[in-house]
């Protein structure tokens, strides 16, 4: 897992992800800033006040409180357009460091919106429980780390091995490889509990889980060789 971990972490520079990343990016900057817009427009349209400080206060004050929101809203809508991305990232990895073994199958559109939009929902539990449980003492960071440790790991490994196999065989090799699963899913975890950096986890998660699943998969072939 380690190996896995530290190969996922140098390979999200290299340019063949990092173009990848600014495309998530750039999408994620231009969705919060139509958010922003839609917002100020909302609220001058719907709110009539009677002198023109009492608009420009409550432009200010609504301008403000969109940029608290938005920085709310910047990991999850970042987790949802990468994960409209993930077959290209898992692409980029399979190619550059499995070239002799057959390519991954991107998953069809119809099971990758959902996919997608579960993720999402995944990140934003991870982002509320980050905030809630960073809060109580003695709880706080073994608590966060385990429950996100758990869902990051089982959602990210899951995606990587249906690429090769049936839902139904994906979620029984995540479950044969518990703990290594469990440990990549901390591993990501460590990466959502820092602000800026957290806008890499699903590429991280992916880059990670692409090799784990690889390195299972090697492994458990070796041991049914004659």
């Amino acid at each position: 897992m380690l190996s896995s971990a530290l190969r996922a972490l140098s390979q999200i520079f290299e340019p063949p992800l990092r173009a990848i990343f600014w495309k998530t990016l750039g999408y994620t900057l231009l969705l919060l800033f139509v958010v922003w817009l839609g917002l100020n427009g909302a609220v001058s349209t719907l709110v009539q006040l009677p002198y023109p400080w009492l608009e420009t206060a409550l432009s200010l004050l609504t301008g403000i409180g969109a940029i608290f929101l938005l920085g709310f809203l910047v990991a999850p809508v970042t987790a949802i357009i990468a994960g409209l991305l993930q077959d290209d990232i898992a692409e980029v990895v399979e190619r550059d460091d499995y070239p002799a073994d057959p390519p991954g199958r991107a998953l069809p559109l119809a099971q990758a919106v959902p996919q997608a939009i579960k993720f999402t929902g995944i990140v934003i539990l991870g982002n509320i429980l980050a905030l809630l449980l960073l809060l109580v003492p003695g709880i706080n960071l073994v608590a966060f780390f385990l429950v996100n440790g758990y869902l990051l790991g089982r959602e990210f490994f899951e995606f990587a091995a249906m690429r090769f196999r049936t839902p139904d065989e994906a979620r029984a090799m995540r479950k044969a490889h518990g703990t290594t699963v469990f440990l990549g899913g901390l591993a990501i975890a460590g990466f959502l509990a820092v602000p800026i950096l957290n806008l890499l986890t699903p590429i991280f998660a992916t880059v990670m889980m692409v090799h784990l699943h690889k390195r299972l998969t090697y492994t458990s072939a070796r041991r049914v060789e004659p």
